[in-house]
C-alpha cells in the first residue's frame, strides 16, 4: 500500500485495561501490568503493553484493508532473510469483537530512535559515522531481498502485482500526482514544472535499465528505525512499520535518512551513509540519476505536506525548484561521487 499519505490521527480512541487484558488472553500473553501510547506513532495506531509475559506493542484500526496481511508478510520474510531485529511474530486477530476493528500485536524492539540521540548520549563523530554505516548496511540487507517483477503484495494471493506498464511509468505518475496535489498548497510555477520534467526525463534511462527489483521498505526513516550501542559498536536494533512496502529500485529507500543529515546540517554524514550504500550495491550504473529523482518525489511530499500544514520551516520566498536543488544538486555529494566514478 504505497499510494495514499495519511495524517496524524489517534484512530484507536479510547481503550480500556479490560480490553486489553482480553486481547492478552486470547494470545496467552499473561496478566496486564500497564499500557501507554506510543511516542513516535503518527497515525495514532500504536499502544506499548506490559504484561507478566513481557512487552509488545498493540496496532489497531487498519488504515486500509488487507494491512495486517502485508505487514504480518513483510515481517516474517526479512526475519527469516535478514539479521535485522523485526517485530516477529507478528500476531494478527481479524475479528472485531473486541474493540470494533480487528488489530495486530508483536514483540516490542528496544534502543533509540537515531534523531533523539543527543544531547543526552554525547555522541561523538565517530559514533555518528558508524550509525551512519549501519544504516547504510541494513538497508543493503533489505534490499539483498529480490524478485523478478516490480510491484506490490497482493494481499489476497501473496504474490507480487506487477506495475500496470512499468516501474519507472508508476513512480513518475506518483511524482506528478503529488506535484499537482502541491498546487493545491502552494505556488508551482511553469518553471517549476520545467524542471521536474526535465530531471524525469534526463534519468528515464537509468530507470530502465533496471533488470531485478529489490524490496522497498519506503518509510526508512529515522522514527522507524532503533539503535543500540554495546561492546562492539552500534547496532540497528530495530526496524518495524511496513505498510509503504513495494518492490522495485532500493535507491528509493535512500532520500529520508540523506535529508535528515542535510537538515541537520551533517552533509558529511550524508556522503558517508552514501558512499557505505553505493560501494556495496550491485546495480551501481545509474545511481545518481535514480537517486536525484527519488530525491525529488521525497521532496515533493515534504513541500506538500508542510505546506498545507502551514510548518514551512524554510524561506518561504523560494521557488518550489530553488528549494529542491539544495536536495538534488549532485554538487553535494560531488567529493564521493566522483571518488565511486557514478
Amino acid at each position: 500500500m504505497t499510494t495514499t499519505i495519511y495524517f496524524s490521527s489517534n484512530r484507536l480512541g479510547e481503550v480500556t485495561d479490560n480490553q486489553l487484558q482480553r486481547v492478552l488472553d486470547r494470545f496467552d500473553l499473561g496478566r496486564l501490568l500497564s499500557s501507554e501510547k506510543t511516542a513516535e506513532g503518527v497515525m495514532g495506531q500504536t499502544l506499548y503493553i506490559s504484561s507478566t509475559a513481557g512487552q509488545f506493542v498493540l496496532k489497531g484500526n487498519p488504515l486500509f484493508s488487507g494491512q495486517w496481511v502485508e505487514e504480518r508478510y513483510m515481517v516474517e520474510q526479512l526475519h527469516r532473510r535478514t539479521s535485522i531485529p523485526v517485530p516477529a511474530p507478528y500476531l494478527v486477530d481479524d475479528t472485531e469483537d473486541i474493540f470494533g476493528w480487528s488489530y495486530a500485536i508483536m514483540p516490542r524492539l528496544y534502543g533509540e530512535h537515531i534523531h533523539t540521540l543527543e544531547p543526552q548520549a554525547k555522541l561523538t563523530s565517530l559514533d555518528k559515522q558508524q550509525i551512519a554505516e549501519k544504516l547504510a548496511v541494513a538497508l543493503l540487507e533489505l534490499h539483498s531481498w529480490k524478485v523478478k517483477n516490480s510491484g506490490e503484495l497482493d494481499t489476497a494471493t501473496l504474490a507480487i502485482r506487477p506495475f500496470e506498464i512499468s516501474y519507472q511509468a508508476w513512480l513518475y505518475a506518483r511524482i506528478r500526482y503529488w506535484l499537482e496535489d502541491a498546487q493545491k498548497y502552494s505556488d508551482i510555477t511553469a518553471q517549476d514544472l520545467e524542471w521536474v520534467e526535465e530531471m524525469l526525463e534526463g534519468s528515464r534511462q537509468a530507470f530502465d535499465q533496471l533488470e531485478a527489483a529489490a524490496f522497498v521498505m519506503g518509510d526508512f526513516k529515522p522514527q522507524n528505525v532503533l539503535v543500540q550501542n554495546g561492546e562492539n559498536g552500534w547496532r540497528i536494533s530495530g526496524l518495524f512499520d511496513f505498510t509503504t512496502a513495494y518492490f522495485g529500485d532500493g535507491v528509493a529507500d535512500l532520500p529520508k535518512i540523506t535529508t535528515m543529515y542535510l537538515e541537520n546540517g551533517e552533509k558529511e554524514l550524508a556522503q558517508h551513509f552514501l558512499a557505505v550504500y553505493f560501494k556495496g550495491m550491485n546495480a551501481k550504473e545509474g545511481f545518481m540519476e535514480r537517486f536525484r529523482v527519488h530525491m525529488l518525489h521525497q521532496q515533493i511530499l515534504n513541500w506538500g505536506c508542510a505546506k498545507a500544514m502551514k510548518q514551512v520551516t524554510w524561506d518561504d520566498k523560494l521557488s518550489f525548484a530553488e528549494w529542491a536543488q539544495t536536495f538534488t544538486d549532485v554538487d553535494i555529494f560531488k567529493s564521493w561521487a566522483d571518488h565511486s566514478n557514478i
